[in-house]
């Protein structure tokens, strides 16, 4: 009995084997079948141009294909054929389908690549086919059967993606950004053509609405004659999801359609100025009627986009534009050049705005208790009172780059009086930061020619002069005009003025440096003013004397009208006094002074005494500048020590010892008594009378 039992289970283990082989076997030619089926199905639908059908069964018969693939020890050599099979079929059937899609949808481009120029796109257009050619019968609408069959073959994507872009580069993107296209429709018998025309635009930019309009028109049409086709689009969940074409590519291309209406639309429709915001409603209000058209095709879904959140965002939009805009202009003053110029004067006073009375209130109450003050306490003024001008700006030049740079930094705290607490606060830092950056773009960008050019570093010191003093009471003007942030004490500028100070005197220093460099550089061609009997080197000192005076004059004109009177005289007083002592240094330094050479020095002195003066010309007017020239020995410290240099040179032993005078004569004053017994040394042989003169100087 064992024995048979385990005969019987080895048998039934055996059919059971066999059974489940048989089973397999049969469920794999039943697969087969299904495959064979599907492909003869695809074909009959594919000639009859039922495409839906057709992909259908291209789609059953992958799915068959996938299954019989996925069955482990069965590798059967014919699934390679099949594959093969499929893919070709699958690549037959894109062929058809794309043949019929570009009846639907035929482009004319232009022949160039160059896409970008006004001309190239006015030869662009776009046929949509409106009803099928008569004489084909076919299930449901064409259009709808064609882009369902791509959908099913999972290829609508990629002709869509294409159809997209060709959208955007050739029509969308031309029509907002040439003002002068327009778009022009067309209805034929069976074709719907889309082409544009060129208009002379009135504006360099098109207004927001008339862009939106363009466009609207655009997917109208596109809605009308393609995108309304409801389609089912299989999701995860592997139910069908039926969406319209036109929410496919809505999805594909808004987002940089999008981008391109704020780039080339809406940042141009940003308005320059506060008063011109309230009128801003209409570009909202048209984004919006226009996001709503385009959600109404079910080209956009239902939230708000990128594109009217900008539009609503418009007051931070014109804070930055204005800052922007406020930056560019003042750069571009920057660096322009330096030397056009515009004449200051104690009376005059940049083009201020004109500012309103501050707020009512406690600032109100205040002026008026001060008036009753001033009225009470008249009579107990002191007589003597200030001149008017005694903080005013003292007469001079300045770039009219300058002037205009300041203008810009009262409009634009004006304006910031009218905007916004936030775009207030922008506004201001805007205009601290037009300072900062003449701080460090002028004196890079102009740096050779302030280095050569003496004017235009005189022009700078102006520049920088006139922009501190304007600095002191800039901030104070608008303290109570100003969001309320900034009226505790923020809303100044005075922290700029010392560096504002500093930068001018530092280039003007630095140019006085090299003038003073060129004229002891002249003067060391003078053979240290020694052997002066020796023609030749008579001649080369009086050629230094020479130079060195025909440097100041030309100086002296170069600056004349531009510096302040005060500052010209101590710049020519310093550059004069540097000649004269280097000349009475290298002199007192000699030690055998003939007495031809004492007359040759004393008549190169007297040139030097005669036409230094002249040099001093700080206004235009001759008469005016005599007053200057009389008042020379304030400017220049050596002055009469070079005089009295003079009178030693032409003295005798007695004069000299009378002009010290104990050490109290004015000899005394300029000179030290070693100095003095050196220049007698030069000047006189070794004798009794020598030696009891220079006994007398003590």
């Amino acid at each position: 009995v064992q024995r048979d039992l385990n005969v019987a289970v080895a048998e039934f283990t055996e059919l059971k084997q066999q059974l489940e082989r048989d089973t397999l076997v049969l469920s794999i030619l039943k697969k087969l079948q299904e495959f064979d089926t599907a492909i003869k199905e695809y074909n009959t639908a594919l000639l009859e141009k039922k495409y839906v059908a057709a992909a259908h069964q291209l789609d059953k018969a992958r799915s068959c294909l996938k299954m019989l693939e996925s069955r482990k020890g069965f590798e059967l050599k014919i699934l390679k054929a099949l594959g093969v099979e499929l893919t070709v079929q699958t690549q037959n059937m894109l062929y058809h389908l794309g043949e019929e899609w570009q009846k639907l949808a035929t482009w004319k481009l232009p022949p160039s690549k160059e896409s970008s120029s006004l001309e190239s796109v006015m030869h662009s257009e776009l046929h949509l086919r409106t009803v099928p050619p008569k004489g084909e019968d076919i299930a449901g609408p064409p259009l709808a059967s064609v882009l369902q069959a791509f959908a099913v073959l999972g290829e609508l994507h990629t002709k869509l993606k294409i159809f997209g872009q060709l959208l955007l580069k050739y029509i969308l993107k031309p029509l907002i950004s040439y003002p002068s296209l327009q778009p022009l429709t067309e209805e034929q018998s069976d074709v719907f053509v889309l082409r544009f025309k060129s208009e002379e635009p009135s504006l360099d930019h098109s207004s927001p609405m008339e862009v939106f309009d363009k466009i609207k028109l655009i997917f109208e049409v596109l809605h009308k004659y393609l995108l309304n086709v409801p389609l089912d689009q299989p999701v995860e969940d592997k139910k069908e999801h039926r969406v319209t074409l036109a929410q496919l590519l809505g999805d594909m291309i808004w987002e940089e359609l999008s981008d391109c209406l704020i780039q080339n639309c809406l940042v141009n429709s940003i308005p320059t100025n506060s008063s011109k915001l309230e009128q801003y409603i209409e570009v909202i209000k048209s984004t919006e009627e226009f996001e709503e058209a385009l959600k109404n095709m079910q080209f956009l879904k239902g939230d708000t986009t990128d594109l009217l959140k900008y539009a609503r965002n418009v007051n931070s939009h014109f804070a930055n534009k204005k800052c922007q805009d406020v930056i560019v202009a003042a750069r571009n003053l920057m660096t322009s050049e330096i030397h056009n110029t515009v004449k200051i004067t104690p009376d005059s006073s940049v083009a201020l705005p004109k500012l309103p009375h501050p707020a009512a209130g406690d600032h109100l109450k205040m002026q008026e208790t001060s008036k009753l003050l001033r009225n009470d306490t008249e009579n107990l003024e002191n007589e003597t009172k200030l001149s008017q001008y005694t903080f005013s700006l003292p007469s001079c030049r300045i770039s009219s780059s300058v002037e205009k740079l300041m203008e810009l930094a009262y409009q634009t705290l004006l304006e910031a009086t009218a905007s916004t607490d936030q775009c207030c606060i922008q506004l201001f830092y805007s205009v601290r930061n037009i300072f900062q950056l003449f701080y460090d773009v002028v004196p890079t960008y102009h740096k050779e020619n302030l280095q050569k050019l003496p004017q235009l570093a005189a022009l700078h010191h102006n520049n920088c002069m006139y922009i501190a003093h304007h600095l002191l009471t800039l901030g104070h003007q608008f303290r109570y005009r100003l969001t309320n942030i900034l009226c505790d004490g923020a809303a100044t500028f005075v922290d700029l003025v010392p560096g504002f100070r500093r930068l001018g005197m530092e280039c003007f220093l630095a140019q006085m440096r090299v003038q003073k460099g060129e004229i002891l550089e002249r003067l060391s061609s003078a053979r240290n003013f020694s052997n002066m009997d020796d023609e030749e080197n008579y001649c080369a000192a009086n050629k230094a004397i020479r130079q060195v005076l025909h440097q100041l004059k030309r100086l002296g004109k170069v600056w004349q009208d531009v510096l302040p009177v005060n500052v010209y005289c101590k710049a020519m007083g310093t550059l004069l006094n540097t000649a004269l002592s280097e000349i009475v240094t290298r002199i007192a330094a000699l030690e055998d002074i003939s007495a031809e050479d004492a007359d040759r020095l004393y008549s190169l002195c007297k040139t030097m005494v005669e036409e230094g003066p002249q040099v001093f010309t700080p206004l235009p007017e001759d008469d005016k500048n005599k007053k200057y020239q009389e008042e020379v020995p304030v400017y220049v410290q050596k002055w009469m020590m070079f005089k009295e240099l003079m009178i030693i040179l032409q003295a005798n032993l007695q004069e000299i010892v009378d002009q010290w005078a104990d050490g109290k004569g004015p000899l005394a004053a300029e000179f030290s008594a070693a100095e003095v017994k050196s220049l007698i040394r030069a000047l006189f042989q070794n004798t009794e009378r020598r030696a009891a003169a220079l006994a007398k100087i003590k």
